[in-house]
């Protein structure tokens, strides 16, 4: 049986190689997903469904060059795992490079995510925009 720690370590790997589908797969259809922060970038806020993350990791994928991303503790209960990680990303456009710290809460129902939480560094990150390459 998978554990939750396990299940959301898998996402990461499927991210890490970009399997997109792995992920979308690993969730409910109703899932819950808010990304918090004070960008003005189409990946910052709430999305539903599955439909709905397939655009926000379309987002992602065009406004940030993630170059490092490293998952480096995780937290776990029968229902939710919490992670703590890093990352170094060139923003585009104007390519400026950030790093900062992050958290993802992840909430689980009969073993797939139903709800997701990130925050992270977006003054880092709305510095780096500001850069002209």
């Amino acid at each position: 049986m998978n554990t939750p720690t396990a299940l959301i370590q898998s996402l990461y790997a499927a991210f890490g190689r970009g399997d997109v589908e792995a992920l979308l797969a690993a969730c409910t259809d109703d899932v819950d997903w808010h990304m918090l922060g004070s960008l003005d970038l189409p990946y910052i806020g709430k999305f539903q469904g599955k439909a709905a993350l397939l655009r926000w990791f379309g987002w992602v994928a065009e406004f940030d060059d993630i170059q490092v991303f490293e998952p480096r503790e995780f937290f776990a209960g029968d229902d939710h795992v919490t992670v703590l990680g890093w990352e170094r990303t060139r923003a585009k456009p104007g390519g400026g490079l950030f790093e900062t710290p992050w958290v993802h809460l992840f909430t689980l129902r009969d073993g797939q995510v139903a709800r997701f939480v990130g925050l992270y560094d977006t003054a880092a990150a709305e510095a780096a925009r500001r850069v002209k390459a």
